[in-house]
C-alpha cells in the first residue's frame, strides 16, 4: 500500500439536508475534522440547499449554476463523505436526483464514507440498504464501516454518544486507509 501523498486530496462532503444547521451537516463535519486529523485533505462542504431549486431539472443541462457546481465538485473529487438526513424512511429524493445527474464512471474507484442521521435508531439500515447500492451502482470503493447517528446522539448539534464516536473513529481510520490507494493519474483520466 502506498503512502499519503503530500499534496492534499481533494475530498468532497454532501450532505442531504435542505436547511442549516442540520444534524447531517454536523456529522459530515465531525467526520471530514477526524479525517483532517489523519490525512492532507481538502474538504469542500456542500448541502443540497447549496444546489437550490436549479437542481429540480429534468436534465444535466437544464442545472442551475449552483446545482452544476456542486455536481461537478462531486465527479472531481478524489474521495467523497456523504451523510445524508433518514426522511421516511429514507434519505431524501432530492439527494438521489443529484447522484442521478452524476457520471457513471465519475466514481469509479473512488473512496466513499456514508452517514445517515435520524429520528432514532429504527432507520440505521437505510445506510446499507440505501445508500450502499447507489454507490455501488458507481462502483466506489464505500467504506466497509458506516456511521449512522440518532437525533438523541446530538446536543446543540454536537455528537455527545461515545458510540457513535468510537464508530465514526472506525469509519475514518478504513477511509484514510483507502486514500493511500487513490490514484491521482486514473482520477485524471476519468476527468
Amino acid at each position: 500500500m502506498s503512502a499519503l501523498p503530500t499534496v492534499p486530496l481533494n475530498v468532497v462532503a454532501v450532505s442531504g439536508n435542505m436547511h442549516r444547521p442540520s444534524k447531517s451537516r454536523a456529522l459530515a463535519a465531525h467526520v471530514s475534522e477526524a479525517i483532517a486529523a489523519r490525512a492532507r485533505i481538502d474538504v469542500r462542504s456542500f448541502d443540497l440547499v447549496d444546489a437550490g431549486p436549479g437542481l429540480g431539472a429534468f436534465v444535466r443541462t437544464g442545472l442551475s449554476p449552483d446545482a452544476r457546481k456542486v455536481l461537478e465538485a462531486i465527479e472531481n473529487a478524489e474521495a467523497l463523505i456523504v451523510s445524508a438526513p433518514v426522511y421516511k424512511g429514507s434519505y431524501p429524493g432530492l439527494l438521489k436526483h443529484l447522484f442521478d445527474f452524476v457520471d457513471p464512471t465519475a466514481l469509479v474507484g473512488k473512496p466513499v464514507l456514508l452517514a445517515a442521521v435520524g429520528g432514532g435508531l429504527r432507520h440505521a439500515l437505510v445506510i446499507e440498504h440505501q445508500l450502499r447500492p447507489l454507490f455501488g451502482f458507481f462502483s466506489a470503493l464505500t467504506v466497509p464501516t458506516a456511521v449512522y447517528a440518532a437525533d438523541s446522539n446530538f446536543i446543540d448539534g454536537v455528537i455527545i454518544d461515545p458510540v457513535v464516536k468510537e464508530r465514526i473513529d472506525l469509519a475514518v481510520s478504513q477511509f484514510v486507509a483507502l486514500l493511500k490507494t487513490v490514484d491521482r493519474k486514473v482520477a485524471v483520466e476519468l476527468a
